[in-house]
């Protein structure tokens, strides 16, 4: 009976280790919690950014009682020698002697160096306006809030890039009680000259979408969706006309992804590779944008109502690849990933792979 029940607990335990998902532990530098809830005066945030500097990081993300709560704010942390600042307030909603709840910053450095603080402000997405902050001392503190221009929103989740012709691009979109659609913008480097680019959207409803670039001004587009899929557009002229929307290969749960180009030419993607739920959180690379591979996964909760969410990831001057995500609505973490130590295994069929 013993030999018998050995063999059970054998096969069982082999059982459990062939369903374990492939995590790619060994590239995490670093994995910590940005402040803590005693650090702060609200109990829920989201929506967290992040930009280098000479000085080292900066982390902004909405916080207040909960989304869409009047009393939602613009924070900001620095970090400086490894070490995180307590959170400062860097806007309000307040319009015209009246509170509006803030929402999805996103921070970029400007080729003179003044950082960028851009966010929206209104009661739900569908009525929201853009503005943005400038900051001429590494986040420390922040100029008086502009509005910008001509209906235009700037980027509405995920940070903007600098082209070649040095305009900047943002990607944004837009949301009705009926559909989503996305859509670029541009502005020159002193953020004038607003111009709307429009996007082939077809029948996907999309939004969200962050940008990649690739040799001879060849640019692709990956967006959150409803369709559970992400939804791709490619650019061939640095991104003045885009190709309309078709699916990847790759999941998707109605949830916000990031994405950049690292310095190696390759593509890093963070995203929730599921298509219900935001309870695994994970970083896929690809050489072409479509053959993707597994390469980090940050949270796996067996709890399905965990959110791990609404990533944001770049690349440091290092090589570091630095994350920050939303945990649980309570927290904003960040992790530190080293591209060097990455082992990957290919995404078949839009599954994450076993260890």
């Amino acid at each position: 009976m013993k030999t018998i029940g050995s063999i059970l607990l054998i096969v069982v335990t082999l059982n459990c280790l062939a369903k374990s998902p492939f995590k790619g532990s060994q590239a995490i530098v670093k994995s910590e919690f940005v402040y803590t809830a005693e650090e702060v005066s609200f109990p829920s945030c989201h929506a967290s950014t992040i930009v280098e500097t000479p000085e080292g990081m900066i982390a902004a993300w909405f916080g207040g009682t909960e989304e869409r709560a009047p009393d939602v704010c613009i924070y900001t942390s620095i970090c400086n020698q490894g070490k995180w600042s307590k959170p400062a307030m860097a806007a309000d909603g307040i319009h015209e002697g009246k509170q509006y709840p803030c929402w999805n910053p996103v921070l970029f450095r400007k080729n003179n160096g003044d950082v960028v603080l851009y966010y929206k402000v209104g009661p739900t997405p569908r009525d929201w306006w853009g503005l943005y902050k400038t900051s001429k001392d590494n986040g420390k503190t922040w100029s008086s809030a502009t509005r910008i221009p001509n209906d235009l929103l700037g980027p509405i989740k995920n940070k903007p890039v600098r082209l070649s012709d040095g305009k900047i691009l943002y990607p944004t979109s837009f949301e009705t009680s009926e559909t989503w659609n996305s859509y670029m913008e541009t502005s020159d480097q002193d953020l004038n000259n607003w111009q709307r680019i429009k996007l082939d959207n077809g029948t996907y409803q999309t939004i969200q979408p962050t940008v990649l670039f690739y040799k001879n001004q060849t640019l692709q587009l990956l967006f959150r969706s409803k369709n559970k899929t992400i939804i791709e557009s490619w650019s061939k002229d640095n991104g003045q006309t885009w190709s309309a929307l078709a699916p990847t290969s790759l999941p998707n749960n109605n949830s916000g992804l990031d994405a950049v180009t690292l310095a190696n030419g390759n593509q890093a993607l963070i995203f929730n590779p599921i298509t219900k739920g935001r309870n695994k959180l994970g970083i896929a690379v690809s050489k072409d944008g479509i053959n993707w591979e597994a390469a980090v996964l940050l949270e796996d909760d067996q709890n399905t109502r965990g959110e791990y969410s609404y990533p944001a990831i770049i690349q440091a001057k290092n090589g570091m690849i630095h994350v920050t995500y939303t945990w649980k609505r309570e927290l904003i973490k960040h992790a530190i990933i080293d591209p060097s130590k990455l082992k990957t295994k290919p995404i078949l069929n839009g599954e994450w792979p076993e260890e």
